[in-house]
């Protein structure tokens, strides 16, 4: 089943005008959570997140945050979804194609659900990358629909036979395709600012309250792609991935080319959050 709009319909029954402005210039926004044991993960910083989306892109909320929720948790239960993600995407509306924003248009909302289970052997062995220059817009931490930057980015890391890539600006790190990036070094948490150039994770937020609370040291300052060749362990959060530990980069181990300990402890503690 699809929420479309206001209503509950089949997939093969759902339509969408060739003219939404999500086809014509990818202006939408969208938010994806995950589900364990049939419930939504940390639903309350997804949600401040498509709102603050749809606020800094003006798009109107067609109706209330807690409206559109009450709909998607129904979406979830009626596909019975136990472990899973749930999507949802707002574009600005239908409207012939002109740049400014057009009056009286209707914003257009489209959700689904699907099975998806947990990257169990990504998350126990690890995974390769490799860094790539992020020539990607400077609002990065806007979820929107622009994504064509990131596709060609996993595509050029999927032929080349790696997992993921690692952008970086001018040489500074910023983060992976589709989650965010943390390192270790001699103890300590490093990631990137949660900035106009990252997208804010909720993974990462979460993964950054469980180090506080494992008294691991955090700090949040950006850092050169020669300190993560030399890190002690390198790993992304992701709302799909979890915590998954990144072992080669551009071909070289990092540390003994296995999941360290800081990262295995936060797994464990990610873990112990779940109810699964």
């Amino acid at each position: 089943m699809i929420l479309l709009n206001d209503r509950f319909v089949p997939n093969e029954e759902a339509r969408v005008s060739p003219e939404d402005r999500g086809y014509y210039f990818g202006d939408g926004v969208y938010e994806v959570f995950r589900i364990y044991g049939g419930r939504m993960f940390e639903p309350e910083a997804h949600w401040t997140r498509l709102a603050r989306s749809a606020q800094e892109t003006r798009i109107a909320l067609p109706r209330p945050i807690e409206r559109l929720r009450e709909e998607l948790e129904q979406l979830a239960g009626m596909e019975q979804i136990d472990t899973g993600t749930a999507y949802i995407q707002i574009t600005r509306g239908a409207a012939p194609r002109s740049h400014p924003f057009p009056a009286g248009v209707r914003p257009v909302v489209y959700a689904y659900c699907t099975t998806l289970e947990r990257p169990l052997a990504s998350i126990r062995d690890g995974i390769s990358a490799l860094t790539a220059p992020d020539i990607r817009w400077l609002r990065c931490d806007l979820k929107t629909l622009n994504l064509l930057p990131n596709v060609l980015a996993k595509q050029a890391a999927l032929d080349r036979g790696a997992d993921d890539c690692i952008f970086h600006r001018d040489g500074v790190v910023t983060e992976c395709v589709a989650a965010n990036l943390l390192m270790v070094k001699d103890g300590t948490l490093h990631t990137h600012p949660a900035n106009r150039l990252i997208l804010g994770g909720v993974t990462r937020e979460v993964t950054l309250r469980l180090a506080k609370s494992l008294g691991i040291p955090a700090v949040e300052e950006p850092f050169r792609v020669d300190a993560l060749m030399r890190a002690d362990e390198v790993f992304l959060s992701g709302t799909v991935m979890e915590i998954t530990p990144i072992v080669r980069i551009d071909g070289r181990s990092i540390g003994d080319g296995k999941p360290g300990r800081l990262t295995r402890e936060l797994q464990r503690a990610f873990g112990r959050l779940l109810p699964v």
